[in-house]
């Protein structure tokens, strides 16, 4: 390795070492924070909305959050159907929480000692308050007790408060994890009742289990305007920023203006999501970090933050209710796993694009889509692994793109052969740049090849590979999913950490960069670069390799087996070609001899 490769590579491990010392740092950092509990108020407003008229509602339910009467007997109702069990709880009224029953709590890496568990994913557990409860000032939260009654589908729960305000809900279980809701507002007296701004709980978003290490950058709360969706995460409201930057700490978001189609409480991989009744969105929404209780049977780790979650809630404005008056909305709880398909029926059903919560993003949205529907359809066809399902989709890609990438090689052989000439052009034309690139593409179409040729397949490329990056972000099927030595496709295949420090060896990502690094020695540089710009392009991977080594092993596969594909493909290409025949340099011109 020469010496400008020793300098990158020397650089690339520094990075790497400071990014986990860095996160380190503010693990410790966010210990402190949660265990102090002092945040900053930042509030979030749309800027169609005056400003005072948003914070005044916010700040009026903030005076006064509830506490529930804990010396009251909790009761609790379980129902279960073919896909989750709902526990129903007094205090408040609402969902307290929603087992799935098809999915394991939690996927352990290998490298852990491994425990017996017999627990599967549950949403809102331990949040601070149930799914729909309504908050707000005393005359709407009371004592927080409701009366719960079995329904022969569902759950009815009712509580008359001292203020004349009748709160009653029902709740029925449907299929493909949905359950329909009604909340009625009725007022008991022969008098008028004015009932202030309420909130009413979208739900929590945690961490599935102690090993969901990653959840601080995929919890968070996103709603839908009719048109595109917003979401934040806990990492915007702990003050987390690009790479080791860290912004203020923010105690609130507070966004809409009566265009609430839906929100959700999610995480990496499930959701919590209400739909009001179409025509009828919600005013705004609000969310905040909440401090949760740590997991059973878990000992802590030293430095170590609080488990935090996100609360989320609808805003819905005061309202005056004539005597014996009543006001009802109805809403649909999807309580369930992100998995694309299930949610594009459910969109379609409600006319509310709820596939969005996916989070696939504009640009890359319609590739992540494309390919997750192509790998469930090889996974489907196939019955293999998603794993195998990956390399299968990879080489299908290689394929539909190799006479593209076959011509790019050609026509880059034939752009080194120039080199010569080129070098001359850029001697006789050294004082006159303008001269120099007409010159340039002049040769360029005499021997009809182009500059861009060798970045044409990677351009096209790009797209694709932004949509794995999107899809693998987010795709359930890759929960859990085994592949050689991967225990779960969608985090990295860390195999142990290093003695005496908390470094992860991932071994994938490093034959990623390492098939990197040779697919950029295959790949001749372009005639006239710099030789020092060249050396850098070559190591470049090696940043690659910093920035993916903490990423889901599912995109490492990807990436390793296409950049193994490529260097067959180039040796093949290199193999099956005559070798291109340099062309002389142009013949200088008397002038330019005399200066010789």
């Amino acid at each position: 390795m020469d010496r400008t490769g020793i300098i990158v590579v020397t650089l690339c491990v520094i990075l790497l070492v400071y990014w986990f010392v860095e996160q380190q740092k503010y693990a410790q950092q966010q210990a402190h924070y949660a265990a102090t509990n002092q945040m900053v108020h930042v509030t979030v407003t749309n800027l169609a909305n005056p400003p005072d008229q948003l914070s005044a509602a916010a700040n009026q339910l903030n005076a006064a959050r509830p506490i529930f009467d804990t010396n009251a007997p909790e009761t609790l109702l379980c129902l279960t159907n073919a896909r989750a069990r709902y526990t129903f709880t007094s205090r408040g009224g609402g969902l307290k929480s929603v087992e799935l029953l098809d999915y394991p709590e939690t996927v352990s890496p290998r490298w852990k000692k491994k425990v017996a568990k017999d627990g599967v994913a549950t949403l809102n557990l331990r949040a601070p308050v149930p799914v729909l409860a309504i908050l707000g000032d005393a005359g709407l939260v009371g004592d927080g007790n409701f009366t719960l009654t079995q329904t022969a589908d569902g759950v009815h729960a009712e509580k008359t408060l001292a203020n004349g305000l009748r709160l009653s809900k029902e709740f029925h279980l449907s299929s493909n994890y949905l359950v329909n809701a009604s909340v009625r507002l009725e007022n008991t007296l022969t008098q008028p009742l004015t009932l202030p701004a309420q909130e009413w709980v979208i739900g929590t978003a945690t961490p599935m289990g102690p090993d969901d290490t990653s959840y601080a950058m995929n919890e968070g709360a996103m709603w839908f305007n009719g048109t595109g969706i917003q979401d934040q995460s806990l990492g915007w409201f702990s003050g987390s920023g690009f790479g080791c930057f860290r912004g203020t700490p923010r105690s609130e978001y507070l966004a809409g203006s009566n265009n609430v189609v839906w929100a959700a409480a999610h995480n990496q991989f499930f959701a919590l999501m209400v739909m009001p009744k179409m025509n009828e969105p919600a005013q705004q929404i609000v969310a905040r970090p909440v401090t949760l209780p740590p997991f059973p049977n878990v000992e802590p780790v030293p430095g170590t933050p609080a488990l935090q979650g996100v609360e989320s809630a609808f805003i819905y404005p005061a309202v005056s209710l004539a005597a014996h008056q009543a006001v009802e909305r109805q809403i649909v709880l999807f309580a369930g796993p992100k998995e694309y398909r299930l949610l594009a029926r459910i969109g379609d059903q409600f006319q509310n694009q709820a596939d969005l919560v996916m989070n696939f993003g504009r640009f890359s949205g319609f590739f992540a889509k494309a390919l997750l529907l192509a790998m469930n359809w090889v996974h489907d066809v196939t019955r293999a692994g998603y794993g195998l399902t990956i390399v299968l989709i990879t080489v299908a890609i290689k394929v539909l793109f190799w006479p593209l990438t076959a011509a790019s090689t050609r026509s880059m052989k034939r752009m080194q052969a120039l080199a010569p000439e080129m070098a001359a052009l850029k001697e006789k034309y050294k004082d006159d740049m303008q001269k120099l690139t007409q010159k340039q593409w002049e040769l360029y179409r005499k021997h009809k090849v182009s500059p861009m040729s060798g970045c044409l397949p990677m351009a096209i490329q790009m797209p694709v590979f932004f949509g794995f990056f999107t899809m693998i972000r987010s795709a359930i099927e890759l929960r859990g999913a085994h592949f050689l030595w991967i225990a779960d496709l969608s985090k990295p295949d860390t195999l142990f950490m290093i003695p005496g420090t908390a470094f992860p060896f991932n071994l994938l990502p490093l034959l990623m960069g390492g098939s990197m690094l040779w697919q950029s020695h295959l790949t001749p540089p372009s005639p006239g670069m710099d030789p020092t710009q060249a050396k850098m392009m070559r190591y470049m991977p090696l940043m690659f390799l910093v920035f993916l080594y903490t990423y889901s092993s599912g995109l490492a596969l990807y990436w390793t087996v296409n950049n193994l594909l490529t260097i067959v493909q180039t040796k093949l290409t290199k193999m099956n070609q005559a070798p291109a025949t340099p062309v002389p340099a142009s013949v200088l011109t008397p002038a330019s001899k005399k200066k010789k």
